[in-house]
């Protein structure tokens, strides 16, 4: 997918939905910590990703697990930048820096990114909402109780679905108020950010609500610790069915954009999901 087709996706209100492929440049993310490290790495799986069925690629250099530390900004940027300038020209996706940080989505949209996905919808720094703005980029705004470091810290919630869609209303007001235009604003209810296992489930059981926002809903699952405690996965690489269940339940209530890790499998999942869904439209192929 080309930016400019993701913006023509973004401006379609029946939408099909998308994979984004997750590609962690760091030492110590959950599930990947380290296996891309190496530019020559990051940017093959980035390809491959690309190839596998990934709409987006989403380049992180801080890890957001639970329990984890911030990484300053010229780290991130370190890590990042090499792989973002070489997937711009070698992968046919658009390119999604993943940061909380100004500094490091404007050094990933120099080196050609086209879409800021921040997990504290700018609420950590007052300068990435109207960098946004400026920079005419989609942003994904994501809500988490608490921080990183903290987050997994017994989270509570009166009504889950009700606080976070309240929040997200609140931080797409805020993206209005910096400047951003309404088109480009992607909104993510943080599965596994500051959540319980049962916080997690209702808000996936609930995800149709979402949609009333008016904005495209992004929605990551892949491979995550809630699963495990369901399926008895204790290895994140053993959580793939577990998180297909999770992706055809989203995208069946509505979501737009699956973050993922195993981007084949998921790819399939997608696809199979929107078959059934537009099964006997008048502008879907038939399927011999």
């Amino acid at each position: 997918m080309t930016p400019l087709q993701f913006k023509d996706w973004l401006l379609d209100a029946r939408r099909r939905p998308l994979v984004m492929g997750v590609l962690n440049v760091t030492p110590d993310s959950f599930s990947d910590g380290g296996q891309f490290s190496d530019v020559s790495a990051a940017v093959a799986h980035g390809r491959e990703m690309a190839a596998a069925g990934a709409a987006v690629i989403d380049v992180g250099g801080e890890s957001t697990r639970p329990g984890s530390q911030l990484v300053p900004a010229e780290e991130q940027i370190r890590r990042v930048v090499p792989v973002i300038a070489a997937l711009v020209d070698r992968a046919p996706a658009v390119i999604s820096i993943d940061t909380s940080r100004a500094e490091v989505a404007a050094a990933a949209l120099d080196a050609g990114a086209h879409l800021i996905n921040d997990v504290f919808a700018g609420q950590d720094d007052p300068d990435l909402l109207p960098l946004a703005a400026r920079r005419a980029v989609p942003i994904i705004l994501m809500h988490m109780q608490g921080r990183p470091a903290d987050m997994q810290v017994k989270p509570r919630y009166q009504n889950v679905t009700a606080e976070v869609f309240d929040f997200l209303r609140e931080r797409i007001d805020a993206a209005l108020a910096a400047g951003v235009d309404p088109s480009r604003i992607l909104i993510d209810p943080g599965i596994g950010f500051g959540k319980t296992l049962e916080h997690n489930l209702v808000l996936l059981r609930e995800l149709a609500q979402l949609k009333t926002l008016g904005r495209p809903v992004v929605v990551g699952t892949s491979r995550k610790q809630f699963i495990g405690k369901i399926t008895g996965e204790e290895l994140a690489s053993g959580r793939l069915f577990g998180t297909a269940a999770t992706i055809s339940w989203a995208v069946a209530n509505g979501a737009d954009l699956l973050r993922v890790h195993d981007v084949g499998p998921m790819s399939q999942v997608v696809r199979m999901i929107e078959a059934i869904q537009t099964a006997g439209a008048a502008d879907f192929p038939s399927i011999a």
